[in-house]
């Protein structure tokens, strides 16, 4: 039997993390198992699926490098498929036409509820003839005795009693196929060998199983994967920050850094942290994916997106750390090579956003000083050591402008002045910078330059002669 998994996202909003774990799970044990991944966008919502929630999922799956074998298929092209199967139930009598108008189902609702009954159609049309050209929905007549067993991947052996199950409803009255109808067709069609997916699809299941035996079709494993939890124990959502895939790689973080943290939501191996894309393809057992929900950490997920930042290809994070600048006003072009940047500040920055921000003092003066760094640093008893490394600084040659011979002025000014050579650097990182924290003073000024370099330290004495003046 060769594996066949799907991810099957409906386009009505973004490809959120959720969704991403899904299909990373499912991508996984396809390809462990030398099978094949099939995307299709679940579209049947015809009011709410847009064209742009589906450039969004792939957007977002390509972004991720979630390479799909087949698809995109797309359901709303398959509606003479899903009719043509309904018209089959009819004739065969597993499905039946239902007139019921809405007040009634409203009412019986409001009955059951107020019985503390479980909400379901009573069943009136199953032997009620239904004029055919007056409105009506199609509904799958489901067996009212037994029980439907689903061995779960995930949380093993689950029971449902067959009394307890809806005829559901299969065609609108508008003639559209609904969603339970059109992903049976699809899985049985597509050959779909398992269905792993979230566990808020745990009640559709046993409905499906008994589409998919009326229409004598093999039934796939399903394996439901856990919700994810915010940090404070609710659903994850909007009001918890990001949560769309595409959010976050605008948000300054790598794809590998996401799928590594997602994997990690709920599975693990041993105490593994850092794992390749071909270590979790490699590793990655459905079964031994936590039955509880996962909990959101974005401090975890910072310290990957850190790992990974640090031990990229720098050239790499140059490339991808261009528009991140560019949003900044930043043209990189104009001042120090991005790759003597990257390599300086990688290990320094969580996303590629924060990155961006603490290097832009690299090619543009900054606005203002951190308060507490300038109330430090930049006091009166550091006006000397800063004109004397204004003198030093300005007799060197534009070609004597690297490291070496930049780490030796300061030391030699510290040393002249009698100084700890933190009372001499950190006024000047201060003054070039904006703050206490950078590369080593000598890679800061190299990347600043000499121009730069000079006319932030004239800022800075000019900054102390004004404190000392006003008292």
């Amino acid at each position: 039997m060769t594996v066949r998994t799907r991810f099957a996202p409906s386009p009505t909003g973004y490809l959120h993390v959720g969704g991403a774990r899904t299909a990373l799970f499912s991508y996984l044990f396809a390809r462990r198992h030398g099978g094949r991944f099939i995307l299709r966008i679940e579209d049947t919502d015809l009011e709410r699926s847009t064209a742009e929630s589906v450039n969004a999922i792939l957007e977002g799956m390509a972004w991720l490098g979630l390479d799909y074998d087949e698809g995109p298929f797309y359901q709303t092209q398959r509606f003479d498929r899903y009719n043509a199967v309904i018209d089959e139930l009819l004739a065969k009598g597993l499905a039946y036409r239902c007139d019921c108008p809405k007040e009634r189902l409203d009412t019986l609702r409001e009955e059951q509820m107020a019985a503390k009954l479980k909400p379901r159609y009573d069943g009136r049309c199953r032997s009620h003839e239904v004029d055919p050209g007056q409105p009506h929905v199609i509904r799958f007549r489901n067996p009212e005795s037994g029980v439907v067993v689903v061995d779960d991947l995930i949380r093993g052996r689950m029971s449902f009693d067959n009394a307890e199950l809806d005829d559901l409803i299969i065609r609108r009255t508008d003639g559209a196929p609904t969603y339970n109808l059109s992903v049976v067709v699809d899985d049985a069609d597509m050959g779909i060998t398992h269905v792993i997916r979230g566990d808020d699809h745990i009640n559709n299941t046993p409905r499906q199983i008994n589409i998919l035996r009326a229409l004598g079709k093999e039934v796939p494993r399903y394996a439901h994967v856990p919700m994810i939890l915010g940090e404070d124990g609710a659903r994850l959502s909007k009001r918890h920050g990001a949560v769309s895939v595409v959010a976050y790689r605008d948000q300054g973080y790598l794809p590998e850094a996401l799928l590594n943290y997602l994997v990690r939501l709920g599975w693990s191996h041993g105490d593994q942290e850092i794992f390749s894309l071909d270590e979790m393809v490699a590793l990655f057992d459905i079964g031994q994916v936590n039955k509880a929900a996962a909990a959101f950490d974005t401090d975890k997920l910072d310290w990957l997106n850190q790992h990974y930042i640090q031990h990229a290809d720098p050239k790499r994070i140059a490339h991808l750390l261009r528009p991140h600048l560019g949003d900044l006003g930043i043209d990189p072009a104009e001042g120090a090579d991005l790759l003597a940047v990257v390599k300086a500040q990688a290990a320094r920055a969580k996303t590629l956003v924060e990155l961006a921000r603490i290097s832009a003092f690299v090619y543009r003066d900054f606005e203002d000083y951190d308060e507490a760094a300038a109330k430090k640093h930049l006091r009166p008893a550091a006006e000397e050591p800063l004109a004397s490394l204004r003198t030093e600084l300005d007799m060197l040659a534009l070609e004597d402008w690297e490291p070496g011979t930049l780490e030796h002025v300061v030391h030699r000014v510290a040393e002249e002045l009698d100084l700890n050579l933190g009372k001499v650097a950190q006024p000047l990182r201060v003054a070039v910078v904006g703050r206490a924290a950078s590369p080593g003073i000598d890679i800061t000024l190299t990347l600043v330059g000499k121009e730069a370099t000079l006319r932030r330290i004239d800022r800075a004495l000019d900054h102390i002669r004004r404190l000392r003046a006003e008292g």
